[in-house]
Parts: structure tokens; C-alpha cells; sequence
């Protein structure tokens, strides 16, 4: 029996270090990825000044990221891969796939492709796409701009990389953390990779802006740099697992693939469509939001740009505020996981002042750009509270509830109450700060209530099949809201040209009524719970295939 277990301890998944060594691996991809998403959200207006989008392709090009995931089903495509496939291979194939795609974004944006043959030939094509312009669901529309065209091409690509990347490290991290730390180590993953929302926040303008020039292509092409390191990790991580797989023996995991004959059960499941239809409200009033989110703040804060020659003009105080951020999430994130208070509240102090300090420069510096990227700081801080709440106390339906309270407040104030402050500098910043922090609040609410209730109310012989299907009706909404946003805008602001001047009003309004629906959705599931006793109220046991669930639907 010693031999035995000596043997068994000399594998990589028995090692913390080489354990948390593949966690990091995985997580940074997964953080690099988020940064390119939004890689030209914080820069919308530059957008428009530079090359000459307005709102309408500017949403459009944005919402093609999914495009082939919903109307070519890649998403399907992409969990047959992972199933037949594993999870090193899909790894290192997803990451290859994003840095194809971002590769295309890149040049679409460059200077190189103004003035181009290529340019040329956009401009005359892709204006009518049979079926597709038929149906009103065409990712391209005659006189959008060819560089918008061509990176809504690299972003479509991109998609299916990053879609396939999500459910991946899920799967990777099941495998090396099952009967360990898992649920840490699937919290620290999410974690780290909403920061990659506050980083692209953060250096996307530092880097368009950098030297005095305006170039957008730079920051693109800091996400690519990005994606090519996210591939190096995927490689390491390549050979990782298949030495563990050598020092085990074992096969790689495998899930039930999709079947097409599940989907009439599913379908006639009315649990399946109130999850399915929670999921794509309240995700649908998240992200796009996030693409819109800085014009929408420079649009209704009265900003003054700061001296060139000060301190908070310069490019340091770039790095300064991004350091003072990591210490507000690293902090917070650790104080939730120390056994002694007085640790505890030290960590939670160092977070809470290094996130005043961290407003104070964001104010400082007026900018839109860093003011919105505290977005998902106070979400690393309560989703371990959340976490633990939900799986000692339960009531996930009444956070379900309470998260679309959230949502709905958060943007009616965006679209009512911040543009009273217009002119009043400080009183502006104080509510888009505190709006901001209750939304990232909210996006962690959601998600922590909504997935592990999925296993209670679908069966439990289709449940692959119905996230493959839920997935696929999320994706529509983030593929329709965005675009539905650029077009509102044009529509509700004829004749404006200045990016920094659009009415938000009507947009806004929009996602809150998403809000409202999510809101309904949420206290039809209460009464159903209390009919059927699905016990969504009660504490959450944490059944390794709940886990897994949780995991691959962060993503």
C-alpha cells in the first residue's frame, strides 16, 4: 500500500505547484482572450473619427463575433471537437483559431489596408448576402465601411476560437482539480479573466494614443501579442497534460456529445426555456453593454483632458492605476479565503483604500477608459461570498431576483440620473463609480444563482444537450444587442458627428427592459420552485457534475 500511494504522488496533478502551475495556463488564455474582446470598446469614438464608423457598423462589427457560432453552429461543431478530440488538442486549436482571427482584425484596422486592392474589393462586395440579407441577419450591409467588413471577418473567427476556448479550460480544470480545490480553482479563473475586462479598459487608449499619434491599430495589435502568448501557454500546457495522462494511464474525460434527438425533449421543457430565456436577458443587458459602455460615459460626464505636461497626462500614470487595480482584486479576492479576521479585514482594508486610491486617479486622469474598468473589481471580491452563501445558505432563485433588481437600476440611473449631472464633475463620476460597481456586482449575482440551478430543472439524461442548446440561444442575444444598440443610436441622434455627444437615453432604456423581462422570468421561477419543490432555495450540494456545470457556463 506505500508503494502505492509513493507511485500515486509522483503525478503532476498530485504536485500543488504543477496543479496551479496548469491553472494559470489555462486562466491566462482565457485572460488575454477577454482583453481582445473589447479590444476597441474603450475606443469607439476613435473609431468613428479615424475610420469612419458610425454606430451602426461599429455594432455590427461587434456583434459578428458570434455570428458563426448561431447561424453556422460552430458552437455545436466546437463540442463535438472537444469530445472526440480532449481538451489539450482543443486547447491549442481554439487559441490558434483566436490568433487567426485577431490577426485579420488587426490589418483591417491598419493603415496598410486603407487605400488597399483589398480595401477596394470590400468596398464593392459582401453588400448583399442571399438568404442571410432575406432574412435580416447579414453581418455586413451595403456602405459599411470595407475595414469594418474585414474585421467583422477576423471577429467572427475569433468567436469560434473563443467559444471553443471557454468550454475547454472548464474541462482542463475539472480534470486537474477533481476531488481537490475545485471550486477555488474555478473562482480564481473567472476571476482572473474578468480583469482582462478592466485591462483592455485600461491599455486599448494608452496604446491608440501612445506618442501623441492616434493609431487604433496599435491597440489591436497589443491583443494579438496577446493571443500569440496565449498559444505559447496552450502549448506548455499541451504537454502538461499528456505527461499527466502518461504517469496515470487514464483516457481523457469525455462528455455525452450533442444529439439532435434530444432536442425535441428539451424543447418541450418548460424548465429548459426559462433558464434558456434568463441567460440571453440578462447576458444580452451585459455584454454588449460593456462594447458601448466608454462613449456612453464620455458622452454623459463632463470630462476635461488633463494639461499635457501633468503628471496625469503622462503614460506612467497608465501603469500606476493598473498595478493600484491589481491590488484592489488580488486583496479582495484573498480576504474571502483567510481563516484569521484580523487577516481577513487587513486584506479587505489594503482593497478598499487601494480602490479609492484607484477612483481618485481614474478621476484624476478623466477618463472614461478607467472610470468603467472598476467594472468587474467588486465582482472578484463578493463571488467567493456569493459562492459560499449559495452553497451554505441557498436562495439562488431570490438572487436570481435580486440580480435583475440590480440590472434594471443600474441602467435607468445610466440613462436618467447620470446625465443630471452633466457639468457637475465630481457628482457625475461619484454615481457612474458606484453604478459601475453595482453592475459588476450584479454580473457576478446572476451567474453564481443561475447555473447551478440548471441540473434542478432539466433532465438529467439531456443535460449536455441542453447547455449546447442554451449556449446557442445566449449567443443569438449577444449577436442581436449589440447591433440592435448601434442602430438605436444612429436612429435617436440624426445628424450628430461628434462620437462624445450621442443621446444613451433610448439604448439604455432597452437593456433596462431586458432587465424588466429577466425580472418576470425570475419570479415566475420562484413560484415554480415553490410548486414543484425543486429546491432552488436551498443550499447548493456540491456534486462534481454541478461543478462542471458551473465552470463551463461562466464562459
Amino acid at each position: 500500500m506505500t508503494i502505492m500511494a509513493d507511485s500515486i504522488k509522483k503525478t503532476l496533478r498530485d504536485s500543488a505547484a504543477m496543479r496551479w502551475t496548469a491553472l494559470l495556463l489555462l486562466a491566462l488564455a482565457m485572460f488575454c482572450s477577454y482583453i481582445f474582446m473589447d479590444i476597441l470598446s474603450p475606443i469607439k469614438d476613435l473609431m468613428q473619427e479615424t475610420r469612419g464608423w458610425d454606430s451602426t457598423a461599429f455594432g455590427t462589427m461587434q456583434g459578428s463575433e458570434v455570428f458563426l457560432n448561431v447561424f453556422v453552429f460552430f458552437l455545436i461543431f466546437a463540442g463535438i471537437i472537444l469530445d472526440k478530440m480532449g481538451v489539450r488538442f482543443t486547447a491549442v486549436l481554439s487559441a490558434g483559431v483566436m490568433l487567426v482571427g485577431a490577426l485579420i482584425k488587426w490589418y483591417a484596422v491598419s493603415e496598410s489596408f486603407m487605400g488597399s486592392s483589398l480595401e477596394t474589393w470590400f468596398t464593392n462586395n459582401l453588400n448583399y448576402i442571399p438568404l442571410f440579407d432575406e432574412l435580416g441577419v447579414s453581418p455586413f450591409y451595403r456602405g459599411m465601411p470595407a475595414s469594418a467588413k474585414l474585421a467583422a471577418c477576423g471577429f467572427m473567427i475569433f468567436g469560434c476560437g473563443c467559444e471553443m476556448a471557454g468550454i475547454t479550460v472548464s474541462r482542463g480544470i475539472v480534470k486537474w482539480f477533481k476531488g481537490r480545490e475545485m471550486a477555488l480553482a474555478m473562482g480564481s479563473e473567472m476571476a482572473l479573466a474578468r480583469l482582462g475586462v478592466a485591462t483592455c479598459m485600461i491599455f486599448s487608449p494608452f496604446f491608440a494614443k501612445l506618442g501623441g499619434h492616434v493609431d487604433v491599430s496599435r491597440s489591436v495589435a497589443f491583443g494579438v501579442v496577446l493571443l500569440c502568448i496565449a498559444l505559447m501557454m496552450c502549448i506548455v500546457y499541451f504537454f502538461m497534460d499528456k505527461k499527466l495522462d502518461e504517469q496515470t494511464g487514464e483516457a481523457e474525460e469525455k462528455d455525452d456529445p450533442f444529439k439532435v434527438s434530444d432536442i425535441g425533449k428539451i424543447l418541450s421543457d418548460g424548465g429548459f426555456w426559462i433558464v434558456a430565456l434568463l441567460c440571453v436577458l440578462y447576458y444580452s443587458a451585459i455584454f454588449p453593454f460593456q462594447k458601448y459602455a466608454v462613449n456612453m460615459l464620455q458622452c454623459n460626464l463632463t470630462l476635461t483632458e488633463p494639461a499635457a505636461d501633468s503628471f496625469w497626462a503622462g503614460s506612467s500614470v497608465t501603469i500606476i492605476q493598473y498595478l493600484i487595480m491589481l491590488v484592489v482584486a488580488a486583496a479582495g479576492f484573498i480576504s474571502n479565503f483567510q481563516k484569521d479576521k484580523t487577516r481577513k479585514y487587513l486584506f479587505l482594508g489594503i482593497s478598499v483604500i487601494a480602490l479609492i486610491a484607484y477612483c481618485y486617479m481614474g478621476y484624476m486622469r478623466q477618463s472614461a477608459e478607467s472610470i468603467f474598468a472598476v467594472f468587474p473589481l467588486l465582482a472578484v471580491l463578493i463571488t467567493p461570498i456569493l459562492g459560499n452563501y449559495l452553497d451554505r445558505k441557498g436562495k439562488g432563485a431570490s438572487m436570481l431576483v435580486l440580480g435583475a433588481i440590480l440590472l434594471i437600476a443600474c441602467h435607468l440611473t445610466f440613462a436618467f440620473v447620470l446625465p443630471a449631472f452633466k457639468g457637475n464633475d465630481i457628482g457625475g463620476v461619484i454615481v457612474a463609480y458606484a453604478t459601475i460597481l453595482v453592475l459588476g456586482a450584479s454580473f457576478s449575482l446572476v451567474p453564481a444563482a443561475l447555473w447551478p440551478s440548471v441540473p434542478k430543472l432539466v433532465d438529467a439524461k439531456v443535460i449536455g444537450s441542453a447547455y449546447a442548446l442554451i449556449f446557442w440561444i445566449q449567443n443569438i442575444g449577444l449577436w442581436l444587442f449589440p447591433l440592435l444598440i448601434g442602430k438605436v443610436l444612429d436612429k435617436t441622434n440624426p445628424g450628430v458627428t461628434d462620437p462624445t455627444q450621442f443621446n444613451y437615453t433610448a439604448p439604455l432604456v432597452m437593456l433596462a427592459c431586458l432587465g424588466i423581462a429577466a425580472l418576470i422570468l425570475g419570479l415566475v421561477l420562484k413560484v415554480v420552485d415553490r410548486k414543484k419543490g425543486l429546491g432552488l432555495e436551498l443550499p447548493n450540494i456540491q456534486a462534481p457534475a454541478e461543478e462542471v456545470v458551473d465552470g463551463n457556463l461562466e464562459h
